[in-house]
């Protein structure tokens, strides 16, 4: 899959201790009425997949024209949102931010109640658990997700989905969850670490994005073309990126704080950031990016850890004990 089609469909189309009220059905029956609020690229994948599935598929959306596929399909368009949350015991709610959503859910806390609610809107982990808490206090069924998937991944084995809340209420519905993504996964009772996931795994999307394109503006001013230069892109990700950030070892660096390094220290690297940033300005491409890097860099050799792997950086931005 590509990166930027991830980070585009993702940033663009969705996205505390809960009661498990006693009305709650599992969504693991395969001719369970699932309601769809939120149309979108990826509300209108989630929907067809449930109608693939056998699912009775009641949706909604703001411009209800974007339904008629799902229509003409098998889906019921619901009139309201009332009418799609009365419609369904499992809602799934996939629209732009946050407070869209507790817009459309807020007046309808009692219709919910012994509902379950899956929200797959992006947005920040406090938005999730300030969501949660606002369900708990109605007995709703409350399940927070990331989605970590493009469109066509939708209902498929490698779709991911991260969730968080409850864990019961997740193994009851587990089934129809990875319906929707078979790489669903519950991570955490907290249902704001989905959201962290998320934006954890696209934060590395657009640190590489931006060293992609800077690797490109480089090269392009020697005259080289970007399909001459993406070879050695492809190759030096292969053997020697993917060794430094994809790996269970350098985790276990983070985890134990054992920076000690006989391959690329801090100094080497401290040295190879100047000569991009130097570089970069004689040729006229913007390596501002670079900078806040650089600049921890010069402050752990400073402070007398240039001999250290540059894993150690992680030091400079984790957050701080209060």
């Amino acid at each position: 899959m590509r990166g930027g089609e991830i980070a585009a469909y993702h940033l663009n189309e969705c996205r505390p201790d809960t009661h498990f009220p006693r009305r709650h059905r599992s969504m693991s029956n395969n001719n369970a009425p699932v309601s769809v609020v939120g149309l979108g690229l990826m509300g209108q994948a989630l929907a067809a997949t449930l109608l693939r599935n056998g699912h009775p598929t009641t949706v909604w959306n703001r411009s209800a024209e974007k339904a008629d596929a799902l229509v003409s399909e098998g889906a019921k368009l619901a009139g309201s949102v009332a009418d799609a949350v009365a419609a369904s015991d499992v809602v799934i709610v996939c629209v732009s931010t946050y407070e869209v959503t507790r817009g459309l859910i807020d007046p309808l806390a009692k219709e919910l109640s012994g509902k379950t609610l899956v929200n797959l809107t992006t947005g920040t982990p406090d938005d999730a658990r300030s969501t949660a808490a606002w369900a708990a206090d109605h007995g709703i069924a409350y399940l927070d997700g990331a989605i970590m998937a493009i469109p066509p991944l939708v209902g498929t084995p490698q779709g991911q989905f991260f969730y968080g809340g409850k864990k019961e209420i997740f193994d009851a519905n587990e089934s129809l969850l990875k319906e929707l993504g078979g790489a669903s996964v519950h991570v955490s009772e907290d249902p704001g670490v989905p959201l962290i996931f998320d934006l954890a795994l696209l934060t590395v999307l657009y640190a590489a994005g931006q060293g992609w394109g800077h690797a490109h503006a480089l090269v392009n001013t020697a005259g080289i073309s970007a399909q001459e230069f993406q070879p050695y892109i492809n190759t030096w990700v292969q053997y020697v990126v993917s060794a430094a950030i994809a790996s269970q070892d350098q985790a276990r660096v983070i985890d134990e704080g054992d920076y000690a390094t006989e391959i690329s220290n801090v100094s080497t690297n401290q040295l190879a950031l100047g000569h991009i940033i130097q570089a970069s300005k004689e040729l006229g491409v913007d390596a501002s990016w670079l900078e806040p890097v650089k600049k921890a860099a010069d402050e752990l050799v400073g402070e007398g850890y240039g001999n250290d792997s540059f894993a150690r950086t992680f030091e400079k931005v984790k957050a701080k004990k209060k």
